[in-house]
């Protein structure tokens, strides 16, 4: 016997919140995988400074929103079918994935926020050294000059904040862009531009857990009340 009246309506509206999660759950996946593949990033976070690699802390998180996304494709379609089928273990088995991503989300989230901080300072560290080893003419100084370049064509800048360092290479046209020059003085340090490319996509990764976590929150009430109305119903 299928359940009627109020409880019929939340069938219905764990349905359309499930179908809302999928499509989130895509689009997470998407925006996760156009971080991992973005050319700004990718130029960056693939260099090496002779056996040193680039940070990969960013890679880190990308790799668990991509694999959040697709779990929440997964849930989400079980959801949308424990829903209309009325099922009590697949809705069961819904609620418990939905706490453990939940609980997976929240620990991503603090993992995130402690390391927001530390993922642009370790980019900056190593275009620091490669500068450093660039202007000192040590004996990988091909290699940082490549990797110092690469910087600045990525980002479009030249020089870090150290005043030293800043001023150095702006007049090394082997390393800095022509037009580099005409802009130095207009605050284009690649540390301030390291700051941005990272503290935007990180602002993004942010708003999109925000959301999803308070559909996740909705759906979880849901799936209790409705459970609750499927079991009430099955006894009457």
């Amino acid at each position: 016997m299928g359940v009627e009246g109020c409880t019929k309506c939340i069938k219905y509206l764990l349905f359309v919140f499930n179908f809302i999660f999928w499509l989130a759950g895509g689009i997470i996946l998407g925006v996760a995988l156009w971080l991992r593949h973005d050319s700004q990033t990718t130029n960056i976070l693939y260099l090496q400074l002779g056996e040193k690699p680039a940070p990969n802390t960013f890679y880190v998180g990308i790799y668990i929103l991509i694999a959040v996304g697709a779990v929440m494709m997964f849930v989400g379609f079980l959801g949308c079918y424990g829903a209309i089928q009325e099922s009590q273990c697949l809705l069961g088995t819904f609620f418990t994935c939905l706490v453990i991503l939940f609980a997976c989300e929240v620990a991503a989230g603090i993992w995130g926020f402690v390391n927001k901080d530390q993922i642009a300072k370790d980019v900056k560290q190593f275009y620091d050294q490669a500068l450093q080893q660039a202007l000192m003419g040590e004996s990988d100084a091909n290699n940082a000059k490549a990797v110092v370049k690469t910087f600045h064509e990525t980002l479009d800048c030249c020089g870090s904040d150290i005043v030293t360092a800043t001023f150095t290479p702006v007049w090394r046209e082997d390393l800095c862009r022509k037009d580099s020059l005409k802009s130095f003085f207009e605050n284009t340090s690649c540390h301030k531009k390291i700051d941005e490319l990272f503290s935007g996509k990180l602002y993004l990764i942010g708003i999109a857990a925000v959301v999803v976590a308070v559909i996740m929150i909705f759906e979880m009430i849901l799936s209790m009340v409705l459970c609750c109305g499927i079991r009430n119903s099955s006894v009457y």
